[in-house]
């Protein structure tokens, strides 16, 4: 069993950044692989980023490269997803999800989700 809290989001303008984390619980957090999903209102639950169990491999949405960075520290159970150069497309809740196995872009490949924070970007 994983608990995931998710914190930082907030309002922004932009071009701006902000610095998602993620708290897990549990001990068994570094066999996990992490993601980071978000959702726009009116719209589906999309894939942003991901991250293997050791950090080692990641994987972004198209609209987020080169300005989101997702990292962990399996010490700490925490993973970080930093966001620059946000853009009013960004705004939305960000979900952190845990789930074993290989790093998805699926939704569904994700066992444990946190309750979201909102990131919210004024043009």
């Amino acid at each position: 069993q994983v608990q995931l809290v998710e914190s930082g989001g907030g309002l922004v303008q932009a071009g701006d950044s902000l610095r998602l984390s993620c708290a897990a619980s549990g001990r068994t957090f570094s066999s996990y692989a992490m993601g980071w999903f978000r959702q726009a209102p009116g719209k589906e639950r999309e894939f942003v980023a991901a991250i293997s169990w050791s950090g080692g491999m990641t994987n972004y949405a198209d609209s987020v490269k080169g300005r989101f960075t997702i990292s962990r520290d399996n010490a700490r159970n925490t993973v970080v997803l930093q966001m620059n150069s946000l853009n009013p497309e960004d705004t939305g809740v960000y979900y952190c999800a845990a789930g074993r196995g290989y790093i998805s872009t699926a939704s569904n490949r994700y066992d444990y989700w946190g309750q979201g924070t909102q990131v919210t970007v004024s043009s």
